[in-house]
């Protein structure tokens, strides 16, 4: 007979328990398809949702009675105190008992499971995210920038009466060519190291509630992050229409998205808990979209503004 463990609300091991009583359990309500099980040759802790035929979790018993629910003693050891994750309970030779605790760990709520619907994160909410970033970055880019053009004309100060002279040096082309690459290379770095960490996101998408996947669901590699940032510019040549395809793709995705397979979904997509995602933009993406949307009318006003007086000026 195989011994079952399952991880209660509290993420303790409960077991170890036949396949009849642990479905028993889902019948009685106990469990749900989404509780993280384990038994012998599992190499970690899967959702209950992967054994529903095994299981016959589909076929609804004659009749099911509840019953409370163990009391704590009763899941405790010879010694009196129950197991936790990844310990032993008694010696090597014991190692071997059924009711030693299973040596696979738990994984998190958001961990891949492949699978399971999957809400793809819509225009808008990429544009909130963007405009996050956008912030966030450009900040940090113009203090590195602020920061390189002091060391420049610090070391330049002596030549800076003849400005040929001052960027026709060497030090003046590092100068120029710092300028440019080095915000470049921050973004890539951010945007590749973000979307390649464990929370798949830049801080603009976490904010959201979003992630980058590849179209598999599985993370993207840090390589592919470094692309997938410069297809964002190939995404800009295009007067932008390489981002506007996200809005009307069948899977939301950019131009940039389609070269290098990845995807925009909301941060439960492929875990354990799909039924988590939301299809509605979501009280942070309406308030970021709402402050750039009125900073958008205050500039549009100066502009205008700025250009009936320099028109009334050359009459």
């Amino acid at each position: 007979m195989e011994n079952w463990y399952y991880a209660d609300a509290e993420r303790q091991r409960q077991g170890p328990l036949s396949a009849e009583e642990l479905a028993q359990r889902f019948h009685q309500g106990r469990l749900r398809l989404d509780t993280l099980v384990w038994r012998d040759g599992m190499a970690e802790w899967q959702p209950l949702r992967d054994f529903t035929a095994e299981l016959a979790l589909h076929q609804a018993p004659a009749e099911t009675f509840y019953t409370p629910a163990e009391p704590a003693a009763a899941a405790t050891t010879a010694g009196g105190t129950a197991p936790a994750f990844g310990e032993s309970s008694g010696d090597a030779a014991g190692s071997a008992s059924p009711y030693a605790p299973p040596s696979a760990a738990l994984t998190s709520d958001e961990a891949f499971y492949a699978g399971g619907e999957v809400v793809y994160a819509g225009f808008w909410k990429r544009v909130a995210a963007y405009m996050i970033d956008a912030m966030v970055i450009g900040i940090a880019t113009q203090i590195v920038q602020l920061v390189v053009m002091g060391v420049f004309f610090g070391l330049s100060a002596s030549s800076m009466s003849n400005p040929e002279t001052m960027f026709a040096s060497g030090t003046g082309i590092l100068f120029v060519l710092a300028l440019y690459v080095v915000p470049l290379a921050m973004n890539a770095a951010y945007y590749a190291a973000f979307h390649a960490s464990s929370k798949q996101a830049t801080l603009g998408k976490m904010a959201v509630g979003i992630k980058v996947v590849r179209t598999d669901g599985t993370r993207i590699s840090l390589a592919r992050g470094v692309g997938r940032f410069f297809g964002t510019i190939l995404s800009s040549l295009t007067i932008g229409i390489g981002f506007l395809m996200a809005a009307f793709t069948e899977r939301k995705q950019g131009l940039h998205d389609m070269i290098c397979d990845t995807l925009v979904v909301d941060k439960w997509a492929y875990t354990a808990h799909p039924e988590w995602q939301k299809r509605e933009l979501g009280t942070v993406t309406v308030v970021i979209l709402a402050i750039f949307g009125v900073l958008i009318l205050l500039f549009g006003a100066i502009m205008v503004f700025a250009m009936i007086g320099i028109a009334s000026s050359m009459r």
